[in-house]
This record gives C-alpha cells, sequence and structure tokens, in this order.
C-alpha cells in the first residue's frame, strides 16, 4: 500500500544531530527521574497487598485514607476505577526488612485491618450478634453457614451458588458490575427454598462494601520477579543482536541492538515521569516494544543491503534516506493500524490493561521514530564498514 503517489525524497540522515539532541535529553531527564523519584513498582515487584473494594454509597479517596489513617497505613496507594465506587488499595512491604515466613500472617492482618476500618457500626453490631455477611462471605462460607441453621447440604450448597452468582453479576444504576448484592429483596427473586430466605433475612446481612480481589506477593518473590524481568529484557538484546548480525553483518546488529537499548530508556524515561505502576505487565509490555521496533528496522536494513549493491556510487547518506522513504509507506501503514489497535485497548480495555496498553502506545511511536533517526543513523556514523569500501565525501 503506497501512501505517496511518488516515492518521498525526504533528508533524514540531515536531522540526526537533532534526533540524538531530543534522544539524549529525554535520557538524561529519565536518570534524573530514577536517581531522584525512582520507579513506581507495583506489588509485583516490591512486595505487597493489592485489594480491589466496590462500595454500595458514593465514597471518596480522601474519605478511604482518612479511614486508613486510623490503623496506621495511611500511605497505601489509592487509586479509582474511574467513576466508580471501586478502588484499587495497594500497601507496600519492604524488600530488606521483612521476614518471607511472616509474609501471608502480615498479609492477612492488613487486609483484615482494612476490611474492619470500613465497617459501620450497624455492620459490627451485625457481626457481633453471630449475623454473616453476605457481600463479603466466600461460596464454601455461606454453605456452612446455612448448614449450621439446619439447611440440608445441597440446599445449602445450590443457594450459596446462586447468591455468589447475583452478587457477581450485580449492577447498580448506572449498569456497572458492583461485585455486592444491593437489596434483599434481589436474593427474593432467586426462588429459594422458604426455610433458606427466613434463615436468611435473620441470620445474614448485606456490607456496605465488599473486597473483589485480594493480591499479596511476598516480598522475597517481589525481589526474584524484579531481577528476572531485568535478566529477561537483556537477554532479549543479546539474543536480537545475534540474530541480526547473523542475517547481516555484525554492525548492523550494533546498531539495532543500540536502537532497541534507546527505546526502551526512551520508554522507562516516560514511565517515570507519569508514574506508570511497573509491573508484569508493563514488562511485558517492553519486551513486545523490543521486538516490534525491531521488526521495523529489519525492514529497513533488509532495503539498506539491497541498496548498497544498487547504489555503489553513491555515498552512504544517499543511500540510507532512500531506503528509509522506499519503507515509509509501510512503516506509516503498519505503525498506524497498531497504534489504532492499542488506542482502543487503551480507552476501552478497563484498568487492569491500562499501563500495559500505555507502555505499548509508548513504544510503537518511539520505536516507529527510532527506526528512521536512531537505527540508520548509527550505519551512517560507521558508514566504512557497512558500505565495505572507502568513506563517501
Amino acid at each position: 500500500m503506497k501512501l505517496f503517489k511518488k516515492e518521498p525524497d525526504f533528508k533524514f540522515m540531515n536531522k540526526k544531530l537533532y534526533a540524538f539532541v531530543i534522544s539524549g535529553l529525554v535520557i538524561i531527564a529519565g536518570l534524573v527521574l530514577l536517581q531522584t523519584r525512582g520507579f513506581n513498582l507495583g506489588i509485583d515487584f516490591s512486595g505487597g497487598t493489592m485489594i480491589e473494594i466496590s462500595f454500595k454509597d458514593e465514597v471518596n479517596i480522601d474519605y478511604l485514607r482518612d479511614s486508613l489513617d486510623k490503623v496506621g497505613i495511611a500511605d497505601s496507594e489509592i487509586v479509582r476505577v474511574k467513576r466508580e465506587n471501586k478502588f484499587f488499595i495497594k500497601t507496600i512491604m519492604d524488600i530488606k526488612d521483612a521476614d518471607s515466613g511472616e509474609d501471608f500472617e502480615a498479609h492477612e492482618k492488613k487486609a483484615n485491618l482494612i476490611k474492619e476500618v470500613f465497617r459501620n457500626d450497624e455492620e459490627k453490631a451485625n457481626l457481633q450478634a453471630g449475623k454473616l455477611d453476605l457481600n463479603n462471605s466466600a461460596e464454601n462460607s455461606i454453605m456452612n453457614f446455612l448448614s449450621g441453621k439446619g439447611i440440608s447440604p445441597d440446599d445449602a450448597e445450590d443457594s450459596a451458588k446462586k447468591i455468589v452468582g447475583l452478587r457477581k453479576s450485580y449492577q447498580d444504576a448506572n449498569g456497572n458490575i458492583t461485585g455486592l448484592i444491593g437489596d434483599f429483596s434481589e436474593i427474593e427473586k432467586l426462588d429459594l427454598k422458604k426455610r433458606v430466605q427466613a434463615v436468611l433475612k435473620e441470620h445474614t446481612f448485606l456490607g456496605s462494601f465488599t473486597f473483589l480481589s485480594t493480591e499479596f506477593v511476598g516480598p522475597q518473590v517481589g525481589l526474584r520477579l524484579r531481577d528476572q524481568a531485568a535478566r529477561a529484557t537483556f537477554f532479549a538484546l543479546i539474543g536480537m543482536l545475534l540474530y541480526i548480525g547473523f542475517r547481516f553483518k555484525w554492525i548492523y546488529g550494533i546498531a539495532a541492538v543500540i536502537t532497541l537499548f534507546h527505546d526502551v530508556l526512551i520508554v522507562l524515561a516516560v514511565i517515570l515521569f507519569f508514574k506508570v505502576e511497573v509491573s508484569l505487565s508493563v514488562v511485558a509490555g517492553i519486551l513486545t516494544i523490543v521486538g516490534y521496533s525491531l521488526n521495523d528496522t529489519i525492514v529497513i536494513f533488509d532495503r539498506v543491503r539491497d541498496n548498497v549493491k544498487l547504489m555503489r556510487k553513491e555515498g552512504a547518506e544517499k543511500i540510507l534516506d532512500t531506503s528509509i522513504n522506499r519503507t515509509l509507506s509501510r512503516t506509516i501503514v503498519t505503525s498506524g493500524t497498531t497504534l489504532a489497535t492499542v488506542l482502543a485497548l487503551f480507552f476501552f480495555g478497563g484498568e487492569v490493561i491500562h499501563n500495559f496498553s500505555f507502555t505499548l502506545i509508548t513504544g510503537i511511536i518511539v520505536g516507529t521514530y527510532s527506526s528512521i533517526f536512531q537505527s540508520c543513523v548509527w550505519l551512517k556514523i560507521w558508514e566504512k564498514n557497512f558500505l565495505g569500501r572507502k568513506k563517501s565525501k
């Protein structure tokens, strides 16, 4: 597919100094942020507790932070899920000080503290009276509770499944899945046995919030994952060097790997600037970027290799500009369609893949820029090596 009526003749190599200055400033800014601020590490790498909590009534982050301050964990990170009454609460463990033998116990204590601090007086009174919170009980807990109240095992199991199923699919007035049951009238629609209905009304209650998910990573596991992620990125780059060195010349491989390092450093600088939480999904995004950027670079290098033979009388700058211009339509179309897909993931894919899609968006833009303004520039610097002849004047 061609975007231009005739072959473009942009002088990309004339802009190489500007490209180096821009990239250099961004990388330096990233290094400064790394020293002064550091990465916003997710619990995958730092160790800690991540809880997704949904509230029945409208609450704000200030209320949550004030509540957490009562139990000494006000430094937790709180993120709202768009405009819903859902929040992610992340607490970090100190990797140096935490005892791996106490990880799970510390996690349980922290989760219980968070759950306790959000209960109102009525809910606390219900719990003290021995009532069960249907919005914060697992299926087995509900089943065992009903069995303990004289309900047959089959009816208890069937009722527990229906209640949990209702909770998972329950929607608020705006059509958002809340994960908690708003009113007992909804349970009455489940066609439960009258005996079960009576027990539920007398001995259970519906809490004002629910834990949709809890995730815990021990500090030692987080440290190991951090090392493995760095190692995976390093060996991916080495593998690229070997592959391109085998397919082309060694000088092409070095130019490609320098470009890939450039891409990773730029993306990391953007992640630092926007305080993006670094998790395993972000690392997966960075590795995806490495492969994507390399693919575009290889297409250009393939054309460069052909043009070195076809344009023997031309200098390196002319060969490189011609090669980039001849693949420019392909670069724009490929990058544009990929970017459109990732933008859709970013805006409509939900909170879970938000950071992953943001990393891909940044990487696609940086990778396209670097394939044009970085990879070929390094070949121009080493003109004699990749041309195999004396440097042109």
